[in-house]
């Protein structure tokens, strides 16, 4: 999308209107709310009574995560994923096999030698054995490479390095390090160790899922209604985010190919302007996800294989549509105006996109409830009933408020999406 040209004074009130009471967002608020919301009817007859009973909860704190951005270090990249960036590389389902094939250890001795090691420097031998090399190895070993047998590099993996947070970076325990290391029959000087990951600064959406569906079982189990609607109401976000094509690529705004603005023109603008008046909501009945991880898979790779449609449908347009006519200041709620794609422009890049927006959106919904619904099996089908209360929690209202203070007042850590 082009930038139109307004004048200084314009520029400024605009800064005014804009700056204050704006909630940033993905999907929209508005379209957020609306997919939580209506996953609640594709749910079972024994399940649908509890989510009716709590429907404003997961209406309305399904932008929960997002405010969380501006406070938060680790939440921006449950977000996105940038399959972009592993075009070559076939990534795991399974997040701990991730971390194993890109998180680096790091050892500093007396004398401030630092070993770089793990990650991409372990090389399998044979079906049995792997190869332990890295930056520094001769200095710290005495020779170039190290024998382990699988296992037991995968156990010391997953006991000593193994985070399952989105850190880029965290601590390790030297003593435990130099004990492995002693055991197998080569020495380590450790004074201090860290771990340091590579891969979760392009995002983790589909891994975060797995992670939330799992949670949300466990919170049914375990009859805890605080943590099942704000798990709920949570995953329902993710689940949208993972729906949008543009949480799928490094060019997630359209920053590599002169298009700014994009993201909110295809996630806020279209659905705003014509969900009311034209999507079809009837989405059908939730249905139990039997294989989570492929699941969850499937519906990022869909979203990034509209990538190239999202982007270069626009493109096209943009090159021949006045340039004038693009952006135009819209007033939105609470009385604040933003500049957005103009109506007519908006109306026809939504019929170049053939309906892509509202099969996102129907398809959010559907999986939305599907995940719930497979909580709820996977716990065994009990009766939440029993556990109703309608009351919102002190705690909660006090870290909404917390939330909605920082969206005004802070930026987003990390990127906008």
């Amino acid at each position: 999308m082009k930038v139109i040209k307004i004048s200084a004074c314009l520029l400024v009130l605009t800064f005014l209107l804009t700056s204050f009471g704006q909630e940033k967002d993905d999907w929209g608020f508005f379209a957020h709310r609306r997919i939580n919301r209506l996953a609640v009817f594709t749910l079972h007859p024994n399940l649908i009574g509890f989510y009716k009973k709590h429907i404003e909860y997961v209406t309305a704190h399904a932008t929960d995560s997002d405010m969380r951005r501006y406070v938060v270090p680790i939440e921006g990249q449950k977000h996105f994923i940038d399959l972009d960036h592993w075009y070559h590389y076939p990534l795991p389902l399974d997040f701990r096999t991730v971390r194993q094939r890109f998180a680096e250890m790091l050892v500093i001795n007396e004398n401030k030698d630092t070993l770089r090691m793990l990650g991409q420097h372990v090389t399998a031998q044979d079906d049995w054995n792997v190869i332990l090399k890295g930056d520094n190895f001769d200095t710290f070993f005495g020779k170039d490479s190290i024998v382990l047998l699988r296992e037991d590099y995968d156990n010391f993996f997953h006991k000593q390095v193994y985070n399952p947070i989105y850190f880029e970076k965290w601590k390790l325990n030297c003593d435990s390090i130099q004990a492995f290391f002693d055991f197998h029959g080569f020495e380590l000087a450790c004074d201090k160790a860290i771990a340091i990951d590579t891969f979760v600064q392009h995002g983790v959406l589909p891994y975060n899922l797995v992670r939330m569906q799992t949670s949300l079982t466990k919170a049914i189990l375990e009859e805890n209604l605080d943590k099942i609607l704000r798990i709920s109401a949570d995953m329902g976000h993710y689940i949208g985010d993972a729906h949008v094509p543009l949480h799928t690529t490094s060019n997630y705004n359209g920053q590599q190919t002169d298009q700014l603005g994009i993201h909110a023109f295809w996630e806020t603008r279209l659905p705003e302007m014509f969900a009311d008046e034209e999507y079809d909501f009837l989405v059908g009945q939730a249905e139990y996800i039997y294989e989570i991880g492929e699941h969850y898979w499937n519906i990022v790779n869909k979203s990034h294989s509209l990538v190239d449609d999202v982007l270069g449908i626009e493109k096209i347009l943009s090159q021949n549509y006045p340039e004038d006519q693009q952006d135009c200041f819209v007033e939105r709620g609470d009385g604040y105006i933003q500049k957005m794609a103009c109506e007519e422009y908006a109306k026809l890049y939504n019929e170049k996109l053939n309906g892509q927006v509202e099969k996102r959106f129907r398809d959010a919904i559907k999986a939305v409830g599907d995940a719930w619904y497979t909580a709820w099996v996977d716990a065994g089908e009990p009766d939440l009933e029993e556990i109703f209360d309608n009351r919102e929690t002190k705690k909660d209202m006090e870290e909404s408020e917390q939330l909605k203070s920082a969206a005004q007042t802070k930026k987003i850590i990390g990127r906008d999406h």
